[in-house]
C-alpha cells in the first residue's frame, strides 16, 4: 500500500459541478458488472478509496482529475483538510495571495472560498466512492459475478474498511459544516438529491457504524501499513467522542477514555523513540502510527498532501537539500503564539520545537513576506538517516492521521473533563512519557497539579502542531472565535475576536443552487 494501485473506476460519478447532485450519467460504458469480473478488482477499487485522500485524479500530479471543476493541486484532500483545519488559527500562516487562501487566517471566508468548496468536494466524492464499493460487494453481486471463495472469505473486512473510510469523510464533514448532505449505498445513483441531515443525527449514525464494524476490521496492527485496522476504528470513535459535546451538546468523555483504552492496552503501537522521525521519509517504520495518507514520490504524485507541507514551508535562508527537496515554495510559517508554547525555540530543550529561526523574524509585520514567521520544517522528505526521498519534487512522508500520543493526550483531557473508566494518575504518566520523548528525560516531567485543562491545550499545541487537530481543539475549547485572539486572526497584526458563527464552515454556494434540499449555515 505504500505505492497505491492507479485504476481506473470510470463507472463511478465523475464530479463536475456540484458534488452531491447525484443526477449525473456515466461517462463511458465501462460498466460494474464489466469491471468486476477479475477478483482482484474489489481490492483495487478498496484501494482506490484510501488513494482518494492521496491523490487527485487518474494520472498525478494533474491531468485526468477526479473532479473537474477544481484545480488539482489546490484541491487534494489533505492539503485543503489541513488548510481549513491550521491556517485560522495560532499555528500557521501562509504568505500567498490566491484567491481566498488569506480570508482562511483572516476568519473572512465565503460561500465561495474556493478552498472550503475543495474539501467539501472531496468529502463527498469520498462518499460517493465508498457507497459504491458497498453497492458493487454485496453477497447477491458477488455470487452473480462468481466471484472467488478466497475473495468472499476478505469481503467483510474490505466492506468494513469501505465503511470507516466514509465514516472518516462524514466526521470531517459534520466538524467542518455541521449539517450536511447524508446518503449511503442504499440511495441509488440518479436518484434525487441527497438530504440535509442534522450533525447530531450524523454523529450518531457514525457511531453505530463504527461499533458495527469493528468485529470485522483486522486486528490491531495486523493490517497491511496504511489500510485501516480496529485500532482505526478506536482511534475515530475517540475522536468523535471528544468533540461529541460539540457535535451533539452532550458529554461522551467516558466513552471518549474507553477507546483511548482499548487502543493503548492493545499494545500493537508504541511511540516513537525520536519525535523527529514520525515526519520523515521512512515513518512508515514507525510503531506509533495508527493510520496514515500514504506518499510515494514515484506512485502518489500530487501538489498537496506531504509534498505541499515539504516545500511550503521552505524559503528565505533555508537550504532545500536539507530536507531532501529541490526547492521551497516560500509559503507556510507559524506565529509567535505557538512559539511562546515551547521553553525555547531551538529545540535544545523540547525537541519537538522545529522551528527555522536564520533569517526569519519572530513577529510578522507582513503576511506576505516569507521570512516574517518562524519557518516549520516539521514535514521532510530525507530518511531517518540523512538519505533524501525517491523523489526530490514529491515526497514519500506519510502523513500520520492518528498516532499512540493522541490518544495518551485524548485520554488526559476527557478524564479532566470527567469522563469515567480513567484516573489522573494514569493520565500523568502519559502526558510524561511524551515530555520524557521531547526532554530526553524526566526535566519536563509535571505532576498531578500541573495536568488541568489549559495546560492540555498548550501540550497538544506542542506534541500535534502542524497535524491538523488545532481548528478543532480550539473550537471544543470555545477559543477559536470570540474568545480567543493571536497574531493576524481577523486580519489585523495583534489580532481580534472574530464571531462565533465561524466554528462552522459555509456550504459552498454552488452546492446550495445544485440541491434545494440544502440550508446555508447560519451567518453565511
Amino acid at each position: 500500500m505504500k505505492k497505491i494501485v492507479n485504476i481506473s473506476l470510470i463507472f463511478i460519478l465523475v464530479v463536475l459541478s456540484a458534488c452531491t447532485d447525484l443526477d449525473l450519467t456515466p461517462q463511458n460504458d465501462l460498466t460494474p458488472d464489466v469491471f468486476f469480473t477479475e477478483d482482484d478488482a474489489y481490492e483495487r477499487f478498496l484501494t482506490r478509496i484510501y488513494a482518494g485522500l492521496a491523490v487527485t485524479g487518474q494520472q498525478g500530479p494533474a491531468g485526468n482529475a477526479d473532479i473537474k471543476s477544481l484545480d488539482e493541486g489546490f484541491s487534494q484532500y489533505l492539503r485543503q483538510y489541513w488548510q481549513l483545519q491550521e491556517l485560522p488559527t495560532d499555528e500557521a500562516i501562509i504568505a500567498w495571495n490566491d484567491d481566498g487562501l488569506p480570508d482562511l487566517s483572516n476568519h473572512t471566508w465565503s460561500s465561495s472560498n474556493q478552498f472550503v468548496r475543495a474539501i467539501y468536494y472531496r468529502i463527498f466524492f469520498q462518499v460517493s466512492l465508498a457507497n459504491e464499493f458497498l453497492r458493487e460487494s454485496t453477497d447477491d453481486k458477488l455470487d452473480s459475478r462468481g466471484v472467488s471463495e478466497e475473495v468472499k472469505a476478505e469481503m467483510p473486512a474490505f466492506r468494513a474498511e469501505a465503511r470507516f473510510l466514509r465514516a472518516l469523510s462524514y466526521w470531517h464533514g459534520i466538524d467542518l459544516f455541521g449539517n450536511i448532505p447524508f446518503y449511503t449505498e442504499e440511495q441509488a445513483i440518479g436518484g434525487s438529491a441527497p438530504r440535509q441531515a442534522g450533525r447530531e443525527e450524523v454523529f450518531n449514525f457514525l457511531i453505530s457504524e463504527l461499533q458495527e464494524i469493528e468485529a470485522d476490521m483486522v486486528a490491531p496492527g495486523a493490517n497491511r501499513y496504511g489500510r485501516a485496522d480496529r485500532a482505526a476504528v478506536w482511534m475515530l470513535q475517540a475522536k468523535l467522542f471528544l468533540n461529541g459535546e460539540v457535535y451533539t451538546g452532550k458529554p461522551y468523555f467516558t466513552e471518549c477514555i474507553a477507546a483511548c483504552n482499548k487502543v493503548i492496552s492493545s499494545g500493537a503501537y508504541s511511540l516513537q523513540e525520536t519525535y523527529q522521525h514520525l515526519f520523515l521519509a521512512d515513518n512508515h517504520l514507525s510503531p506509533e502510527v495508527i493510520f496514515s495518507i500514504n506518499f510515494d514520490g514515484n506512485s502518489t504524485q500530487t501538489f498537496g498532501g506531504t509534498t505541499y507541507l515539504v516545500h511550503a514551508a521552505i524559503g528565505g535562508n533555508m537550504d532545500a537539500a536539507n530536507y531532501g527537496v529541490n526547492n521551497g515554495w516560500g509559503g507556510l510559517r507559524t506565529t509567535s503564539a505557538l512559539v511562546d508554547l515551547f521553553p525555547d525555540e531551538t529545540g535544545g530543550i523540547d525537541e519537538r520545537a522545529i522551528f527555522y529561526t536564520e533569517g526569519q523574524t519572530k513577529a510578522i509585520e507582513s503576511v506576505g513576506e516569507f521570512t516574517n514567521g518562524y519557518a516549520v520544517p516539521k514535514y521532510q522528505n530525507v530518511t531517518s538517516e540523512g538519505a533524501p526521498g525517491s523523489d526530490l519534487t514529491f515526497a514519500d512522508t506519510d502523513y500520520p492521521v492518528f498516532r499512540l500520543a493522541d490518544a495518551y493526550l485524548m485520554y488526559a483531557e476527557a478524564v479532566l473533563r470527567g469522563g469515567q473508566g480513567g484516573d489522573a494518575a494514569t493520565a500523568v504518566g502519559y502526558v510524561n512519557q511524551l515530555r520524557q520523548r521531547a526532554y530526553n528525560g524526566s526535566t519536563g516531567n509535571i505532576s498531578a497539579d500541573g495536568l488541568t485543562l489549559d495546560f492540555i491545550l498548550d501540550e497538544r499545541a506542542r506534541e500535534l502542531y502542524w497535524e491538523g487537530h488545532r481548528r478543532q481543539d480550539l473550537v471544543r475549547y470555545n477559543l477559536f472565535t470570540e474568545n480567543g485572539v493571536w497574531p493576524w486572526k481577523g486580519g489585523t497584526q495583534e489580532g481580534k475576536p472574530t464571531a462565533a458563527f465561524r466554528n462552522l464552515y459555509p456550504i459552498p454556494a454552488n452546492d446550495l443552487l445544485a440541491n434545494p434540499n440544502l440550508e446555508q449555515n447560519p451567518g453565511y
